[in-house]
């Protein structure tokens, strides 16, 4: 079977449109989602629309921590906003209370199975969801994540996608489908098969008009966020 690897979703409800939209064009029956479904942009609640029509399997981002952060102590909101964005708050008042505590109790990671497949779900490492680890880090790093008993080793956080063959691993970052790092307007993203092991790395074009304009309704002194939605 076919399975998509998607992570730091950040809100980004063009960007998992148009994914979801490809993978079902590649026969993708499962997703995998390494966290960070919020953050930074603002539909969070059509986001979890989408999810809701998929099979999936999904663990906490560092920024499902900082709404439970922000949840229990609103005066952080304006510190927060100023950092990411009003992504957070968005979340808050636009998700109902059930599906803010389904994102608030989700597991750091977790392991899947998939006939003799079997999966590690990480969102910064398999020891920390904060940690970053990027494709020209230091080798004791990725060893580190070259655990016994998986096929792969699934991460994500630093919105860089990249694969390395270790020697009992394969460690994947699918680069993120909302705030890609790389490439505006390119949601980042892996198909891996599970009956052979073969894994495919896509970047996925979606139009990111409608979010700048709301960037610049909502968070218009934060340059960052329309920078990286038009990087070259």
């Amino acid at each position: 079977m076919k399975v998509a690897v998607i992570s730091d979703i950040h809100g980004n409800f063009d960007a998992l449109g148009a994914v979801l939209e490809k993978a079902e064009n590649e026969n993708v029956t499962h997703l995998l989602i390494l966290g960070d479904v919020v953050g930074y942009y603002y539909h969070p609640d059509k986001i979890m629309d989408l999810l809701s029509q998929w099979n999936f399997d999904i663990i906490k981002g560092n920024h499902e921590k900082i709404l439970e952060d922000l949840i229990a102590d609103s005066s952080i909101s304006e510190t927060i906003r100023l950092k990411y964005g009003s992504g957070h708050q968005e979340a808050i008042n636009k998700l109902t209370q059930e599906q803010l505590r389904f994102l608030i109790d989700l597991p750091e990671t977790k392991t899947v199975q998939f006939g003799q497949t079997s999966l590690l779900m990480c969102h910064g490492s398999p020891w920390s969801n904060d940690f970053y680890i990027y494709p020209d880090c230091e080798k004791e790093i990725i060893n580190k994540c070259d655990i016994i008993g998986f096929d792969f080793v699934l991460i994500g956080h630093s919105h860089y996608s990249f694969a390395i063959r270790n020697e009992n691993t394969i460690l994947i970052n699918p680069g993120s489908v909302g705030q890609s790092r790389q490439t505006g307007g390119k949601a980042s993203w892996c198909v891996i098969n599970t009956d052979n092991s073969c894994f495919q790395f896509f970047s996925t074009d979606y139009n990111t008009k409608d979010l700048v304009k709301e960037v610049s309704e909502k968070d218009p002194e934060i340059e960052y966020l329309t920078k990286v939605l038009k990087r070259k």
